[in-house]
């Protein structure tokens, strides 16, 4: 036994890096002996001529020949030889869930009827994917490769970003200048796209947000000039409003006088209108009881004159 133990395998993944996808064991064999060592958030997938063997998730330490040939779907009946071992290849995954930041290295030229070259956007923000189907994963990608990394899969994201970015600003994108409002529906219509083209190779896209539009700097000028003005509304009532609120809190350019000054401005402003009111309303009333005033008096015939009363036989007119 001790004879085998020294040409036996220890068949594990020590020291995944932060960003590994996954990592393939394949030495020239796997001698009797060996040990399977599955580490907390690992899948450990068995292949044989480039076809999977089988999966094991469970983390732990277990012996090759007795705990996982028996398992595996066409080498379950392997014997190892004195000499020779099994040539076999241990495909290690990484199961946990990455998050994946992103931005767009050139502006995204959407198409505005206002301008005749685009609109050009940027865009940041993060992306969470897993590894979800080990079959695409193995004839895809881990076929060929020894590794691979989670910025391999933020290339192909990249790749295909600018054209989903401009898809989905305009289905959802209701105003152009305010994309930020919409950034939520247009990061489910991106991600629902990259996870059906990721899917391709044994990805899932499990979250997608957009956490910044930035327009160019001029745009930006006139979108935060606009959000100024709507802000403010009626001008004329905004420099009322400040003027009066500079002489309640004493910070009035000018000093006293200026502010004496303005305050009695104001103050024959108001008088004005309410001048104007009650004259409107004092207006309103004769011409309402001028209006339902008799000409003559229907007793005796006499002129009324506006009069409440008859002057010749006292008749109530009004």
């Amino acid at each position: 036994m001790g004879l085998f133990n020294q040409f036996s395998n220890v068949v594990e993944w020590k020291e995944p890096g932060e960003n590994e996808v996954f990592w393939k064991w394949s030495n020239e064999e796997i001698k009797k002996g060996s040990k399977l060592i599955i580490r907390p958030g690992q899948d450990a997938i068995f292949l044989y001529n480039g076809k999977r063997e089988g999966v094991f998730s469970d983390e732990g330490s277990f012996d090759i020949e007795s705990q996982i040939i028996p398992f595996l779907s066409t080498l379950k009946g392997f014997k190892f030889g004195f000499n020779s071992g099994m040539r076999a290849e241990v495909l290690f995954v990484n199961t946990k869930e990455f998050t994946v930041k992103w931005g767009t290295k050139q502006p995204v030229n959407i198409p505005n009827p206002q301008l005749p070259g685009g609109m050009p956007i940027r865009a940041m923000g993060t992306f969470n994917c897993k590894v979800s189907d080990y079959l695409a994963l193995i004839e895809k990608i881990a076929g060929v490769k020894q590794s691979f990394t989670i910025e391999e899969v933020r290339d192909r994201v990249l790749a295909v970003l600018d054209s989903l970015l401009m898809k989905w600003i305009m289905q959802e994108g209701k105003d152009m200048f305010n994309l930020q409002a919409n950034a939520i529906a247009i990061g489910n219509g991106i991600q629902e796209d990259l996870d059906m083209e990721l899917s391709k190779i044994g990805f899932a896209i499990t979250g997608f947000s957009i956490q910044s539009f930035n327009y160019p700097e001029e745009i930006q000028k006139m979108v935060n000039k606009v959000a100024g003005q709507s802000m403010v509304g009626d001008v004329g009532r905004y420099q009322q409003v400040s003027m009066v609120d500079g002489m309640s809190s004493g910070n009035m350019s000018g000093g006293g006088v200026a502010s004496d000054m303005a305050g009695m401005m104001v103050g024959m402003q108001m008088g004005m209108q309410m001048a104007n009111q009650m004259t409107g309303q004092n207006a309103g009333g004769q011409n309402a009881g001028a209006a339902g005033a008799p000409k003559f008096c229907p007793e005796c015939g006499s002129p009324a004159n506006g009069a409440k009363f008859c002057a010749n036989c006292g008749n109530k007119l009004i």
